[in-house]
């Protein structure tokens, strides 16, 4: 049951929604607003909150144990403090403040203090933004060359703060997390024309270190509305067109791209492929994400450390558009995104390297490689330029990965594996323009001195046997071993044998999850978790028999 202890400070222009969300989630105890026409303005379905002008009477009252803000920026810091001494969880709206010192000094005190500090990025919770992210982790898009977006409008013209601050911090928190890292500079151009010293448009160009390259296009002084994300990738460019009916707001263009042997591109041209995504309203995720994180006291997505990044790439925006486009350099790597390196291992500068990753002794990883969040190499791996590497991957002694393979999130490699690029090597002949692709889909697992012919795809939670030599693809929790490998069953997520009834159901004896065989009129066979969506990934550390489980 719903407990009712969230006051709301700040019920105007953009309170009003968060009022309605709260309100509608069951948790809504206090509108606090210094206007009495605005709390006035509130009707009958708020006739059980209580309205207050006094916040110092909502830092006193022990039922409230969550506030969030809806106030202009300049008093989010002093604002999100006081309710932090006086022992809130807090939820503020974008920006989380507007000095870097300040939000540190934020989220230094809800450590301390254990309380919750959440920012309000709307777009993270935007249920087509989560399938697009769990995309891009996943390798669909491959390799991320560059993203655009247009958040473009006719009005509401501010005086208070310029377009940069009111409209990009949303696409801002987006695109970093699609690209798992902060830029290395920023670049922004803009123009004030009906306010002076208040930008009316600008366009702000983000560097990152594996060569990513992002452009926010920001303005109220535009004739139509536009919010537009495109994300294009070496596999494939995809489209979030948040103007569009639900189920054309995201489309992906797959396999826009064919190399020819001589290493030249041509383009494909394909129609767009709407992609499913189950509809629900972003700004009651983001309420209920709050308080779900409240509850289990748990880290928000866009908690403070992820404010902290968005407002330094702000702040160094506004110092590019004052300069006229001066080229700001940020610092490429932040607390809340280091990793561990052994000291003999070799990081190569233009290398990506996920939060909490550990590369251990004598391992290399080149330039232009990206590796997501929370990996293990272990001693002497090798990856590649231009390899990507999902997130919870673990890669053991003696591995070399690529140019050409894909590594998804959750995938094992056992020890001195082999992993190929080319089928026909020759030394006197050069084939680096034929490199052909090897995908590891997520939560494979390759099994010691396992050897993984070129070319092929292994599919999500297969299981390649120790010493198998696999020459052709691998379906979903396929099971193979052997030289050349061959099927001989499947496996369960966890990693147990999958003993299928007559009636084609099974069930994995540690997880006690379901899965049904299912055949095609053709005679092949397909298994998938009844359970639980394909989109659902299996957490790091499963102790036996748990059924906990997170998703993208």
């Amino acid at each position: 049951m719903a407990v009712c202890d969230v006051a709301l400070v700040g019920a105007g222009y953009w309170g009003k929604n968060l009022a309605r969300n709260f309100n509608g989630l069951g948790v809504l105890h206090t509108l606090c607003d210094a206007s009495e026409k605005t709390l006035a303005s509130y009707g009958e379905e708020y006739s059980s909150v209580e309205r207050q002008n006094s916040f110092d009477a909502v830092l006193c009252n022990p039922q409230i144990k969550k506030v969030a803000f809806a106030t202009p920026a300049p008093t989010h810091f002093k604002l999100a403090k006081a309710a932090l001494l006086a022992g809130k969880d807090v939820y503020v709206e974008k920006p989380l403040c507007l000095c870097a010192r300040e939000a540190q000094e934020l989220i230094d005190l809800a450590a301390k203090a254990e309380r919750i500090l959440m920012v309000g990025h709307l777009l993270q919770y935007h249920p087509c933004v989560e399938k697009l992210t769990a995309m891009v982790r996943a390798g669909e898009l491959g390799k991320l060359f560059y993203i655009t977006s247009n958040r473009l409008n006719l009005g509401k013209i501010r005086q208070e703060e310029n377009s940069l601050w009111s409209f990009a911090p949303h696409d801002i928190s987006v695109i970093l997390g699609l690209a798992g890292a902060v830029p290395s500079s920023v670049v922004c151009h803009g123009e004030s024309y009906l306010t002076h010293g208040v930008a009316d448009t600008t366009l702000t160009q983000l560097k990152f270190g594996s060569g990513l390259r992002a452009h926010v296009h920001v303005s109220w002084l535009n004739p139509f509305k536009e919010q537009k994300l495109t994300v294009v990738g070496s596999e494939g460019m995809a489209v979030f067109d948040d103007t569009r009916p639900w189920i054309e707001k995201l489309v992906v263009y797959r396999n826009y791209l064919t190399w020819t042997d001589g290493n030249f591109p041509s383009v494909n041209k394909r129609d767009a492929e709407p992609v499913v995504v189950e509809q629900s309203e972003p700004l009651k995720n983001e309420c209920q994400h709050f308080i779900s994180s409240c509850d289990a006291r748990s880290l928000p997505r866009t908690d403070g450390a992820e404010g902290l990044r968005v407002l330094e790439v702000l702040n160094a925006a506004q110092q590019s558009l004052e300069s006229e486009g001066t080229a700001i350099q940020l610092q490429p790597a932040t607390p809340a995104l280091s990793f561990f390196a052994h000291p003999t291992a070799i990081i190569d500068p233009r290398a990506s390297i996920g939060e909490g990753t550990k590369i251990w002794h004598f391992s290399h990883v080149s330039d232009d490689a990206e590796l997501g969040n929370n990996c293990n190499l272990g001693q002497n791996v090798f990856i590649a330029s231009d390899v990507t590497v999902g997130s919870n991957v673990k890669i053991q002694n003696n591995v070399s990965v690529y140019k050409g393979t894909t590594i998804e999130d959750d995938v094992f490699l056992g020890p001195s594996c082999v992993l190929t690029n080319v089928s026909n090597p020759r030394c006197e002949i050069n084939r680096k323009s034929v490199y052909e692709k090897t995908r590891l889909r997520r939560g494979a697992t390759i099994g010691a001195n396992a050897t993984i012919v070129c070319g092929v795809t292994v599919g999500r939670f297969a299981f390649v046997a120790a010493g198998a030599v696999v020459t052709k693809d691998i379906p979903d929790y396929g099971y193979v071993r052997g030289i050349p490998a061959k099927q001989v069953g499947w496996m369960s997520r966890h990693g147990h044998p999958l003993q299928f009834s007559a009636d084609g159901q099974a069930v994995c004896p540690e997880s006690e999850l379901k899965y049904r065989l299912e055949r095609d009129p053709q005679g092949g066979e397909t298994v998938r978790c009844e359970d639980i969506s394909e989109e659902t990934e299996i957490p790091p550390a499963l102790s036996v028999g748990t059924k906990a489980y997170r998703e993208y």
